[in-house]
């Protein structure tokens, strides 16, 4: 179980339970000791909470039958199975999720890849993520990805459960900077760079000015709003150069930082795109 180590532990023999000092029992009640209970039930009537919050602690991930992690509210236990509650525990009602992810080369749409979301699993939930949140079920439901990026591109996705998160990606997404770090090949001039800043066209049409410049011998920084998938790329051959690999690591304010590839974390509360 998440957090076993401060686990208070409850044994569900309903004859004679053993309860933390916290605790109360409201066993003498149930007419029938020998049947199954809900989960949600057993923990109200020993916490003395409401329902909503003993379902709350259950889909948090706090709650653990004997030693397994159980988020279903409706989970069934019968005498003699032993349920632990961690120490730092919330009742709190879930907070919508938003997830920051570095997606690697690979995954994506298309038959030859695979869903980003598929790595969205507490193993590689990043270990310095400072939120204070372990990845549960209910951050999984009705997760929307956002902004994806093209399966041969790498770098910072989004998934999100916020509807004013997707409103903001979505409908400014014309007025959100994104950051990109390319790795070329071929010789740049500065009439070249010149004209990655500003003087190039798409599809017929000419394009904004951007932001180009060098992070290193290899390396170029894009900043560009709302760049189409192979935009990048096509600026690039327009000048000579052919691209080795893109990866985001910026949309609007939020950065990637230190994610490695497949890490994730959550979005913390002050961050803003």
């Amino acid at each position: 179980m998440r957090h076993a180590a401060e686990a208070i532990v409850y044994n569900a023999s309903w004859h004679s339970p053993s309860l933390a000092a916290r605790a109360t029992a409201r066993l003498s009640d149930w007419p029938a000791m020998t049947e199954t209970l809900r989960l949600s039930k057993y923990l109200a009537d020993l916490l003395s909470c409401s329902r909503r919050e003993a379902e709350n602690y259950v889909q948090g991930g706090w709650v653990s039958v004997d030693g397994h992690v159980v988020e279903e509210p409706g989970f069934r236990i019968g005498p003699r199975q032993q349920v632990e509650l961690a120490e730092n525990a919330s009742a709190a009602d879930h907070k919508p999720a938003t997830i920051l992810l570095h997606k690697p080369p690979g995954y994506g749409s298309g038959a030859r890849s695979r869903p980003a979301s598929d790595l969205l699993v507490p193993a590689n939930q990043a270990p310095d993520d400072r939120s204070g949140r372990h990845l549960v079920k209910r951050d999984l439901i009705g997760l929307e990805l956002i902004m994806p990026l093209a399966p041969d591109a790498s770098g910072l996705v989004v998934f999100t459960q916020e509807h004013g998160i997707v409103r903001k990606l979505v409908e400014d997404a014309a007025r959100i900077e994104q950051e990109y770090v390319v790795e070329v090949a071929g010789e740049l001039s500065a009439e070249g760079l010149a004209r990655l800043n500003h003087g190039l066209s798409w599809r017929g049409a000419p394009l904004p000015p951007a932001k180009v410049s060098w992070q290193n011998e290899t390396r170029l920084r894009f900043a560009l709003k709302n760049p189409p998938a192979g935009l990048i790329a096509d600026m690039c051959r327009q000048v000579g150069l052919q691209v080795l690999g893109v990866k985001r690591i910026r949309i609007g304010r939020a950065p990637m930082a230190r994610l490695a590839p497949g890490q994730w974390r959550y979005l913390l509360g002050y961050e803003r795109f």
